[in-house]
């Protein structure tokens, strides 16, 4: 299968953009975007709806507000998903399938799942009553200029930090650590996880190798979704089997995810078993 961009490279480039300059994006660009988000799916063959907001358009925009986390910023997108079984799961794999393509067209993108005015954001997006919101992204082009802001919420996220493969990955049980050696080929997806965005950079996923088999589970951090009002690291999981799922088809690895009886094992306690990927 042919990725429109280099899974590593983009991986590797994405950073949270949080300051943008005023350089307008053309038409041609959202037509791009537009016809990519047209052909997004995901694995768990549930239906995602995305929506384009120009905010100086939009009614009501003074009130559209980023707390002060986003600046200069005049163009979002919105996601949203009907509840059900793996639906956020769903929503977070398509919606980072779409911020690394904004990246391989060299515009800036930053996950947004609490810092914003959600109430006002509804309303713009036209968000139905059956509709779970969970997250939008600012995009446009990045400022060369970094705000002290910018770096206080890198700072609080410990956004330039990520957990070590013997705290993510594991080999049969949790209690053995998965080695980089012994993971195979299927040590670049699962580093390309390590690297992936997340909530607050809580990187809530855990992956346990089981012969061909790799079984995700979520490590729920303690009362942080409570707020929300559903579980936002679920979108999380999505977000890391995008990363997984793109480098196994940019290695030729074949398989497809599943969600399985839940695998005997002895859990952590917070720790809850997501889906599982099946090699062909």
């Amino acid at each position: 299968m042919n990725l429109e961009f280099s899974i590593e490279e983009t991986v590797k480039t994405r950073y949270s953009t949080r300051t943008y300059t005023d350089q307008p994006i053309t038409a041609e660009t959202i037509e791009k975007i537009n016809d990519y988000i047209n052909t997004l799916s995901n694995p768990f063959s549930i239906k995602v709806n995305f929506k384009l907001l120009e905010a100086n358009k939009s009614a009501g925009s003074e009130k559209l507000g980023t707390y002060g986390v986003i600046k200069g910023s005049n163009n979002y997108i919105g996601a949203t998903v009907e509840n059900s079984e793996l639906a956020l799961e769903a929503l977070g794999y398509e919606f980072e399938k779409l911020i690394l393509y904004l990246t391989s067209l060299g515009l800036g993108t930053c996950w947004l799942g609490g810092t914003f005015n959600r109430s006002s954001f509804k309303n713009a997006f036209e968000v139905k009553e059956n509709e779970i919101f969970p997250a939008i992204s600012p995009f446009g082009y990045p400022s060369s200029k970094k705000r002290i802001a910018d770096s206080l919420v890198r700072m609080v996220a410990k956004s330039d930090h990520r957990k070590s493969w013997n705290e993510l990955f594991y080999n049969k049980k949790f209690s053995d650590s998965l080695a980089f050696a012994d993971a195979d080929a299927y040590a670049f997806p699962l580093e390309m996880i390590r690297l992936a965005p997340s909530a607050s950079n809580k990187q809530p996923w855990r992956v346990v190798k089981d012969g061909t088999t790799y079984h995700f589970y979520e490590f729920q951090a303690k009362g942080y979704s409570t707020s929300f009002g559903y579980d936002i690291q679920k979108v999380d999981l999505g977000i890391a089997a995008c990363h997984f799922h793109l480098a196994a088809l940019e290695k030729d690895l074949k398989g497809e995810f599943k969600k399985l009886h839940t695998p005997i094992l002895e859990l952590p306690e917070q720790t809850e078993y997501i889906f599982s990927w099946v090699s062909e």
